[in-house]
């Protein structure tokens, strides 16, 4: 992507004379609607919902000169504009959209038009099923020790319009990236790309397997011969869909030795021949965490950090909220916050980083797959299952002939029966393997939550 590009496409909206529809007016379209209006834009910005924090939002972009509605859509209005920017929050039938496909409406991700519009900042794109986040956070860390200007945006919090914005954007951006968000997302062409992993996961929104997984592959819909691209070489999915993928491939494995790899005999993380860091400096749970960790050690690598700030930014990083979290011991039984796995694959993995019996704390909205998938991995380790929210009568059902499950009604009541049922030298795991929309806001209001319970005991 060069500045002239930008310039075009930008230029190119503006000369229409028409409104550019901004849909969803979460942070990331907010960011969205305010990058436009600073690019003599006009803008109609509309959100379903009509909250206290959407009214701040709407008066605050109604000063800047946007057209604002809550509460619903002009969906005549949407089929009329130059283009239709969405936020990853927003599913793709609803009204509005629906009204721009057929219109012939050009429909892009937030995170299109702030990559469109970055100036100076090279990006490293991630995706995978799990372990975004935590790469991205590892990548902006090393990157920082290493030396360089380099920030973590996209679908880790900050919306890359809000980067664009800035008057002194970072030299490297790690940028975490959704199958929503690759989507519509034609413009996206990091410097580097990464794919973390690939399992079944949203499909109370997508139809099939494949059809997730073809998202996902968007990530290389503008690779070329010298595109480098780190991807997982334990996952057979990542390498099927990245084995025709042009460009320069480095692989990261913790079975076999490649270009980063797990040393398990000798307990080390390598590059190559070179041994980078014992597994013990390695702050993080599970052989899941290592394998991130080597993917942003060959990112990092790549751009010219030594192996010496490589290790010392992995050594130095500290686990991110909601994710394989260690809150505190209580009485012996180590309370563990994983409220970031929203799916069945994410909960296996976090699982497998436990090396204590353990209480799992299982429900929210269901998200399509069946859990019986768990059973195997629980069995002989968990001591008992506690399920609750609106899958809480699928988990019975799926798991309840393989291990104990105990039904718990509130919050407050799932972790009363955690502590029941917790002994001493256990732990109990909050990984629910479902998304927190019938009983939270969001995965951080449900980890929070349970972080000040647990302080509290």
């Amino acid at each position: 992507m060069t500045a002239t590009t930008s310039i075009a496409l930008f230029d190119q909206w503006r000369r229409t004379g028409h409104e550019v529809a901004v849909v969803g007016l979460g942070k990331s379209g907010v960011a969205a609607t305010l990058l436009l209006l600073d690019h003599g834009i006009p803008v109609y910005a509309s959100d379903s919902g009509s909250s206290a924090a959407l009214q701040a939002s709407s008066q605050s972009l109604s000063q800047a000169g946007a057209m604002v509605q809550l509460g619903g859509h002009d969906v005549d209005r949407v089929a009329k504009a130059t283009a239709v920017v969405v936020a990853p929050g927003v599913p793709p039938d609803v009204a509005p959209l629906a009204a721009a496909l057929q219109a012939g409406v050009g429909i892009y991700a937030e995170i299109d038009i702030g990559f469109v519009a970055l100036r100076g900042t090279r990006c490293v794109g991630i995706t995978g099923t799990n372990g975004k986040t935590t790469t991205t956070s590892l990548i902006g860390h090393v990157l920082a020790t290493g030396g360089l200007r380099a920030e973590t945006a996209g679908n880790i919090g900050r919306p890359l319009s809000d980067v664009a914005r800035a008057k002194t954007p970072p030299e490297w951006l790690a940028l975490e990236l959704s199958s929503f968000q690759l989507h519509d997302a034609p413009h996206l062409r990091p410097a580097l790309g990464v794919l973390t992993n690939l399992a079944p996961n949203h499909l109370d929104r997508y139809h099939t397997i494949e059809e997730y997984y073809g998202d996902k592959a968007l990530l290389f819909r503008n690779a070329e011969p010298d595109s480098v691209w780190v991807t997982n070489a334990d996952d057979d999915a990542v390498r099927a869909m990245t084995a025709n993928v042009p460009g320069n491939h480095l692989r990261f494995s913790i079975r076999e030795r490649t270009d980063g790899w797990y040393d398990r005999a000798g307990q080390r993380l390598m590059l190559g021949k070179s041994p980078l860091m014992p597994r013990g400096e390695l702050p993080l749970l599970g052989d899941h965490n290592v394998a991130n960790a080597l993917a942003a050690a060959l990112v990092a690598a790549r751009i010219g950090c030594s192996s010496e700030q490589i290790a010392e930014g992995l050594r130095t990083f500290r686990a991110i909220p909601h994710r394989v979290e260690p809150i505190r011991e209580v009485n012996g039984v180590l309370w563990i916050n994983d409220s970031k796995s929203t799916n069945i694959t994410s909960t296996e993995v976090a699982v497998a980083a436990l090396d204590r019996p353990f209480v799992l704390l299982l429900g929210g909205r269901h998200k399509g797959e069946p859990y019986t998938r768990l059973a195997e991995p629980l069995r002989g380790r968990c001591r008992a299952v506690v399920a609750y929210g609106e899958a809480g009568p699928l988990i019975q059902r799926d798991l309840g002939q393989s291990l104990p499950v105990v039904m718990a009604q509130t919050f407050d009541d799932v972790l009363n029966e955690a502590r029941r049922l917790a002994h001493p030298g256990d732990a109990v795991l909050l990984s629910p393997a479902c998304s927190s929309y019938d009983m939270f806001k969001n995965y951080e209001e449900r980890g929070d939550r349970f972080r000040v319970a647990v302080e509290a005991m």
